[in-house]
This record gives C-alpha cells, structure tokens and sequence, in this order.
C-alpha cells in the first residue's frame, strides 16, 4: 500500500496550481461511461430554465454518494466542467487522471483561499465549476447543514447559480453500506436557481436560504412517495453506524444489524427494516430513519447543554499530504471539547510531540467515515496542508456523534459572537 513506503512523499499538495479544462477527447467516454452505469437505475433528468444558459456558471449539487459523481456530467451534457474535489480521490485514482477530469483538489471542512482563486480562474475562462458543499456523503439520506460562506461565493463570482438536487443516489449505495442496491431509482432535477442579476439584488443571507431549499432532500421520503422496493436481503446491515443510541433504552453503541435486523444488545429492543426503508419494531410501530438519527443529535445537545460531553480517547493516525501517500503516524490522542479540538501526535520522523488545535468557531462540520477503505471508523481533521485520518484505538468512538457536538460547539461558539 502507498502509505506503507519506507520514505514517504512529505511533499504538500500544490493548492495553486491552475487546473486544466476536462480532457475534450476524454468526454465521450466519460459519457458513455456514466450512461452506462446508469441505465439499470433508470435515471430521469429534469431541467427547469436551463434552456438559452452558457458557461460560465457555478453549480451546487446536493451530495449522497459516489453515484453523484456519475450522474452530475449526465446532467451537464453536452457542456465539460470542473469539480472540486478531495485529496483522497487524487491519491486513490492518480493525481494524472484527475488532472484530465478537471478535479481542484481541496481539503474537507478548511479554510482554503486558493481553491476560491481556481474557482474564480474558472469562471474567468468561462468554464462551469462543480461544488458539493454538504462536503460529505449523506449519513441517513437527508441534507446536511451548508457553510455560510456559500452565499459570499456566489456574490463574489458574479455568474448564474444552477442547483443540482439528486435523488436516488444514496438510495443505491448508502455510506454505511456501500453494496450497491439494484432496485434503486435515480432522478435529478437541475436548475438555473439564480440569475447574475438576482445575485447582485440578493443579500447573502437570501442567498444561503434559496441554496438550502434548492439541495434539501429526503431520501426515505422519495423512497417510500414513489414506492421503491428495496429487496437486498441485507438492507440493514451498518445502519447501527449512523443509528448508534438505542432509541427504546437510550445505551450508546449497543445496537447491532443482521440481514434487515436491528438489535440492541441491552434491552433485546428489535426493529425490521422493510422494502420502503420504514423500521418498524415488533409492536408494529414505525420509526422514520430520519427522525432516529435528529432524535440523537437532541441527546447530543442535551449533553453538551448539562456539561457531561466527554472524548479524549486514544487514536491511530495517518496523514494524508499530497495525492501520492498516506503515512502512518501511530499512535496519538484526540481531545474534544466546546472550544474545539487536540490532536496530540507525532509528526513523521519527529521526536517532538505536535497539537494540532482547531476550534469551534472555524468548523461548522466535520468528515466523517463509517469504514474507510476498510480500516474502520474515522474521522478527519485538516490543515490547508495536510489532512489526519483519526481511528479510534479505545471503546465509546462514535463517527457520529463526534459530528452532531462538533456542529452544535460550532452553533454554540457562533451565537457568543
């Protein structure tokens, strides 16, 4: 494995460099390449004001899982674009190839001034440029809270807004199992949201709430309105990821999935996933996945509100610096608090014990992974430069619930200023 090289490549990403258009002689294999794998979920594409709209423009789109990365040159055909993307991609499919599929390589959840200036050199050469700024799969399927800063994007670019919502994506292969579901259907609706001058009439603030609205979505509701059978046999195996309390005797991490099953180890609480994604416990009654996995983010609050929020736990670190290697670092600590997070560690090669600090106020959300590429859970934490990817190496980790305090520390630190 690349992370395992005796010298590793320390060398950090080179954030400024200007990215390429997409390969011209790539793109019709690129689209006959995502047709293809969406034929058997019969995609749907609708598009409202689109007619008549050439480049340059920016597009949001709403982020489930890795089928959006099909889908979304589907919709934007016959035009090529730009995506922005994360470091693993690069390190996973080489930095060569997407280069020539137009990729701005970033970090999840950091502040990244050169990204803002790719992004605006493309807008310069009349290009369009991709941006999923959820930043991260969906965990139960439903929209995740967006950054502030979007808004300040829009107006800084100065080009029509188009809104990509997808459905269906998460459907077909979930984040915490990612076996991908045959019976899934696929739609997409993408629209011109907002035109040069509705931005310049537009405040920030009228602009974050139009993006909200245009990327909210519910996956179990499409599901169930348009009566999408799921039958894999294993439908709710991983779902204990995301849904890790136990909502019938509240234990954290007790609940264990088996085929459609979901079972507390505590309390023998049980509950059936059916076809239409619906639990439903042995009484009959149902339990939106939804509502469960918001019912949790409450107790988070409840407990940060009390003062009983408690992570300091050890970890297993990597590093991930360039798109060339991930280098292990060992062993460190993360602490986790409402002024934000330690990251106790050493730095490859070092002798001196670094803390990486991050604070409440600069992350409104953070990366999570239920098993990333098969190593387990993790969470990461980033700098412009380099990205760590956290496993836990102690009971009581959970991906999370590390995300609803870091998302409710960050609201808490945001209302004080």
């Amino acid at each position: 494995m690349k992370h395992e090289n005796k010298t590793p490549d320390l060398l950090p990403f080179d954030r400024h460099r200007v990215p390429p258009k997409q390969n011209l002689f790539m793109m019709p294999l690129i689209w006959l390449i995502c047709k293809i794998i969406t034929v058997p979920y019969r995609l749907k594409i609708r598009k409202i004001d689109m007619k008549g709209l050439k480049p340059p423009f920016l597009v949001l789109g709403t982020h489930h899982s890795f089928m959006d990365f099909i889908v979304t040159p589907l919709a934007l055909f016959p035009h090529r674009a730009n995506y922005v993307s994360e470091l693993e991609g690069f390190e996973y499919y080489g930095e060569w190839l997407y280069r020539q599929l137009g990729c701005l390589g970033t970090r999840k959840f950091v502040n990244d001034t050169a990204l803002v200036k790719n992004i605006k050199r493309v807008m310069n050469r009349n290009g369009i440029l991709v941006l999923y700024p959820e930043a991260r799969y969906a965990n139960v399927g439903t929209s995740s809270e967006l950054p502030e800063s979007l808004g300040k994007l829009v107006k800084y670019l100065d080009v029509p807004l188009v809104t990509l919502n997808m459905q269906g994506n998460y459907l077909q292969s979930p984040i915490w199992n990612l076996k991908a579901r045959k019976e899934a259907r696929l739609q997409a609706q993408i629209k011109q949201a907002m035109t040069v001058e509705e931005i310049r009439k537009s405040s920030v603030e009228d602009i974050n709430k139009l993006i909200a609205k245009e990327l909210a979505y519910d996956e179990y509701r499409y599901q169930f309105d348009n009566k999408i059978g799921i039958r894999f046999p294993k439908r709710a195996e991983g779902l204990e990821k995301p849904l890790y309390i136990c909502h019938e005797c509240g234990t954290e991490l007790s609940l264990k999935s088996n085929g459609d099953k979901l079972v507390c180890r505590k309390c023998y609480a049980e509950w059936t996933m059916d076809e239409f994604g619906r639990l439903v416990d042995r009484n009959g009654t149902y339990l939106p996945i939804p509502d469960w996995y918001e019912w949790e983010r409450n107790q988070v609050q409840k407990e940060i509100d009390c003062g009983s929020y408690r992570l300091n736990m050890k970890v297993r670190i990597e590093s991930l610096p360039n798109a060339v290697n991930f280098i292990d670092l060992g062993e460190g600590r993360l602490i986790h608090s409402a002024e934000g997070f330690q990251l106790i560690f050493r730095d490859y090669g070092q002798e001196k014990v670094d803390i990486l600090e991050v604070s409440s106020i600069s992350l409104f959300s953070i990366h999570t992974e239920y098993d990333y590429r098969g190593k387990g859970e993790c969470i990461t934490l980033s700098t412009p430069d380099n990205t760590y990817f956290i496993y836990p190496l102690e009971e009581g980790f959970s991906a999370t619930k590390i995300q609803f305090a870091v998302e409710y520390f960050h609201k808490l630190a945001t209302d004080k200023k």
